[in-house]
């Protein structure tokens, strides 16, 4: 099947353009928000040919099509629907009245259609929401971050190359302004303007020439009324920005209600933007910065404390995470701790825990390559091994180990001894962005030695647990065919 047909059934089994709300893809997602979760035929759709798994959360489809597919698929979907990747019909200049019954009718349905609603599942979804679709841009200065920093400790000889420079003020924008891209998606996800989110954001972006720092003289040093505090817009910066965006959505909508509908266009986003700024300094800020003080002893506990322990259950979890699309809502605390101004200077002791996950669902596929005979499995597992070693998992877990059940447990306890490793071996990334053996480029320069290690004993576990106790013939000539003689 080509990517054109894929792409025009995977619309009709959503219930075709009229239902699409919004479209976006990840690194191997095509993420489809829908008006009608009733609308949609899950079964056939599961069916589809070229579509390894699908997982819904509230009105949220998510099609698993693996990496590069899907940005081929992503695309002549969004031009069948004519709504471009990352846009969204509520964006536009149509107004929808709240107090619609039909709308009402709507909402009532996909909650009781939907299995995977419940408010904590929901809450998650709203987060990965506002960060995938700053995944590519998360990505890329990762890998340039990673590369950059270890050509740094090799060779001081390109300090003075331009070219050399722009690669790693490009990564240094991309993470440094980031709170402006939260405030943005936070905004738009909750229903707000976007960019008075990003507005918003940018208080919280570290810049000597904003007003309010360069008319005092000196960074720090005025105090803010009520919380009686000196002034610090860097704090808590990023998870104020994500607070922020559901504050400016509720004022926003607040507001227009009181404003007169011809002034609407320019007095609600005036007054949006004073309101929330005030709020912004004087609330978020101080709470954002209290949340992430919590946080960091939060993570510092069970990393220092509870050990391998902690490892283990890491990563032993992650995977059923990622089943359920939810693992992009760990991307902010992701960010926390590789920020250089944070407790841990820069280093994220935890993405490498999660990491070696993938490397125990890789030995899980090695282990059903080697013992099963049944021909179409292994061709599958030829092509979505070699994948999941390079961090691109998802195809092996929706095409294989999810199907099969006992090869995604052993998988997900045989990582476990992954994650015990990375704990022992004090394993840390300096940025993110990538995972699997990739992640060779982002782990504390001079360590790399020691995360193949990690990843062998995830590897290893995932191989060894699924051999002798994971592979079920039966199961296996059930989903995939009996085996030709």
């Amino acid at each position: 099947m080509d990517k054109e047909e894929l792409a025009q059934d995977i619309l009709e089994f959503l219930g075709n353009s009229e239902n699409i709300e919004e479209n976006t893809t990840c690194m191997t997602r095509l993420r489809v928000k829908v008006f009608d979760f009733s609308k949609v035929n899950l079964s056939e759709l599961k069916k589809v040919d070229g579509v390894l798994g699908v997982v819904c959360n509230g009105n949220l489809v998510q099609i698993v099509l693996g990496a590069g597919k899907v940005d081929r698929i992503g695309k002549n979907f969004s031009e069948l629907t004519k709504l471009s990747l990352n846009e969204s019909r509520s964006n536009d200049n149509k107004k929808v009245d709240i107090k619609n019954e039909d709308i009402k009718k709507i909402l009532i349905k996909n909650k009781k259609n939907s299995k995977n609603n419940g408010k904590f599942q929901l809450f998650f979804q709203k987060i990965a929401n506002i960060f995938v679709p700053l995944l590519p841009a998360i990505i890329a200065a990762g890998l340039l971050q990673g590369v950059t920093n270890t050509i740094d400790i090799v060779s001081s000889n390109f300090q003075t190359i331009w070219w050399y420079q722009l690669l790693k003020t490009i990564s240094w924008i991309s993470f440094t302004y980031l709170p402006i891209f939260v405030g943005i998606n936070a905004t738009k996800e909750f229903g707000g303007t976007a960019i008075l989110g990003g507005i918003i954001g940018a208080l919280f972006v570290q810049n000597e020439n904003m007003p309010i720092l360069k008319n005092i003289g000196n960074i720090g040093n005025m105090i803010l009324p009520t919380v009686n505090k000196n002034f610090y817009v860097g704090a808590g910066g990023l998870l104020s920005a994500l607070l922020v965006g559901f504050f400016i959505a509720f004022v926003e909508k607040n507001v227009r209600k009181i404003v007169p509908d011809i002034l609407s266009k320019i007095l609600t986003p005036v007054f949006t933007l004073i309101i929330c700024g005030i709020i912004a300094i004087l609330v978020i800020l101080p709470l954002g910065e209290i949340i992430t003080k919590i946080l960091f002893l939060f993570l510092n506990f069970i990393y220092n404390k509870t050990g391998i322990i902690s490892g283990f259950v890491i990563s032993a979890c992650f995977l059923p995470l990622v089943s359920m699309g939810l693992h992009q809502a760990l991307i902010p605390i992701h960010i926390l701790l590789n920020d250089p101004l944070g407790a841990t200077k820069g280093i994220n002791y935890f993405l490498p825990i999660m990491i070696t996950a993938g490397g125990g669902q890789v030995g899980a596929g090695v282990a059903l390559y080697v013992k099963t005979k049944n021909k179409k499995l292994r061709k599958i597992l030829k092509d979505t091994i070699p994948a999941g070693i390079l961090g691109m998992g998802e195809p092996l877990m929706y095409g294989v180990t999810l199907p099969l059940k006992k090869p995604f447990v052993t998988a997900c306890l045989g990582s476990g001894f992954g994650g015990i490793a990375a704990v022992m071996l004090h394993l840390g990334t300096i940025t993110q962005g990538v995972s699997g053996l990739l992640a060779l480029l982002i782990v504390i320069p001079g360590s790399q030695l020691l995360f193949l290690l990690a990843m062998f004993f995830a590897y290893l576990g995932g191989f060894v647990l699924t051999y002798f106790w994971g592979v079920d013939e039966g199961k296996i000539c059930e989903i995939y065919g009996e085996v030709r003689k």
